[in-house]
């Protein structure tokens, strides 16, 4: 069962919302040898929801991690509930067709619902809120961007709103942007709080979850699998690897299908007063731009912006050192500021950026290529595998299921990207 001794070490910390998310509970790690329905690997948001969904629907499950409930890219996110969805919708139809394209849509533009009605329902403590999000216009070609995807998203019957540059001025509160896209259907949580919030409702819906359990080995035993750990064996009928941007090695081939893009953040102290003419209406902030910025407050009044790239300088101090241009630039009354937190994360790309369901050996599944839409996307269809799971046909999954296919430009994508990176934020920072 679950220890609720106390919270994670404070060494332990990965990001601002591992500090502000509500105490975490720890997970005991795996005690033996069991055996299971399901084995999930990954306690992240698809990994979490696939374990609540299963469990709500009494099939037995343990969820394994080598190390904690929302290590990897979940508690080191954005926090924006945004449909789970990187391309623009008229897009997605070139890529899956008419009629496959309508489902995965609906599901995608109606996710964010979804995620909230699960915050109410289980009570969940994750600072949700629930104004919209903007996507925002870096120049004049990314705002004839959005004129698109508003289009098709209106034509879909979702609820958005094209915002000419005064609007997104009076919104964000910088004239930098050539307009925006307000998404009234979204918003934004505290994603640590989110997963620990899933985590807590699968416990208690009957899921069992281990923290500290690495699993090292998968192994086909007749029509079952056998999951080998660093704390016992794992039986179990069917097994699903949740790990997206962080699979390692652990199943070949896996990795490779992803190109791996790092995201950094940096945290303000909180401002108070001092920005409150800074997207006084909650809303958070993506930009058009090839290299993504972003920007947004918590509750507590701390603007947290972020871009595309790892961490830079001695003691994170080169993306501090960018981070302040940013807000001088976009907020110049702010003046200088102080810098709490900086962490960064791992995004996981397909080539068409659309997610992606594995089947490489019989009744083994593997979730990945989330796009950057990682708590829309990983609970819709974690919720669509217990499904899947528990019976319903192949065809109703939102995507094909396919085989493992490694893409063999992404070794030379990541340097390339990373070094693009770089020299984007050397370029913003003069």
């Amino acid at each position: 069962m679950t220890s609720k001794s106390g919270s994670i070490s404070s060494q332990e910390e990965i990001s601002l919302w591992d500090i502000s998310a509500p105490e975490a509970i720890e997970y005991a790690p795996l005690d033996g040898d069991v055996e299971t329905e399901v084995a999930i690997i990954g306690a992240g948001f698809s990994g979490l929801s696939t374990a609540l969904h299963l469990a709500e629907k009494g099939i037995s499950c343990r969820v394994l991690d080598a190390n904690k409930v929302g290590f990897g890219g979940s508690g080191r996110n954005c926090g924006m509930v945004n449909p789970g969805i990187w391309l623009p919708p008229q897009d997605v139809r070139k890529v899956l067709g008419e009629d496959n394209a309508t489902t995965f849509l609906n599901a995608m533009g109606d996710a964010p619902d979804y995620i909230f009605s699960l915050i109410e329902r289980f009570n969940i403590d994750c600072e949700a809120t629930r104004n919209g999000t903007i996507h925002a216009a870096h120049s004049k070609s990314g705002f004839k961007e959005l004129t698109g995807r508003a289009e098709e998203w209106i034509r879909r019957g979702r609820s958005v709103e094209l915002l000419d540059a005064n609007k997104a001025k009076e919104m964000i509160g910088t004239a930098r942007f050539h307009g925006g896209l307000l998404d009234c259907q979204a918003g934004t949580v505290n994603p640590m709080g989110y997963a620990r919030g899933l985590a807590a409702a699968a416990d208690s819906t009957g899921a069992m979850i281990h923290e500290k359990t690495e699993v090292t080995k998968l192994t086909q035993q007749g029509d079952k699998w056998l999951v080998k750990t660093n704390q016992g064996d794992v039986l179990a009928n069917k097994v699903l690897l949740a790990t997206n941007a962080y699979s390692g090695d652990l199943w070949p081939g896996l990795k490779q299908t992803l190109t791996h893009i790092h995201f950094y953040q940096v945290a303000t102290e909180p401002l108070g007063r001092l920005a409150d003419k800074i997207l006084p209406g909650g809303q958070s902030v993506w930009d058009t731009g090839l290299v993504m910025f972003s920007v947004r407050k918590d509750k507590f009044g701390r603007l947290i912006v972020g871009s595309m790239g790892k961490l830079a300088g001695k003691n994170d101090c080169g993306s501090e050192y960018w981070a302040q241009k940013q807000l001088t630039k976009m907020f110049p009354e702010l003046g200088q500021v102080k810098f709490e937190k900086s962490w960064h994360g791992v995004i996981g790309l397909t080539p068409d950026h659309l997610p992606r369901i594995h089947n490489p050996a019989p009744n083994l599944y593997a979730l990945a290529g989330f796009n950057g839409r990682g708590i829309t996307t990983g609970t819709i269809f974690g919720k669509s595998m217990a499904d899947f799971f528990t019976g319903m046909p192949e065809g109703d999954l939102l995507v094909p299921i396919t085989k493992i296919k490694p893409d063999k430009g992404a070794l030379i994508r990541e340097p390339v990207y990373e070094g693009c990176f770089k020299a984007w934020r050397f370029y913003k920072s003069i």
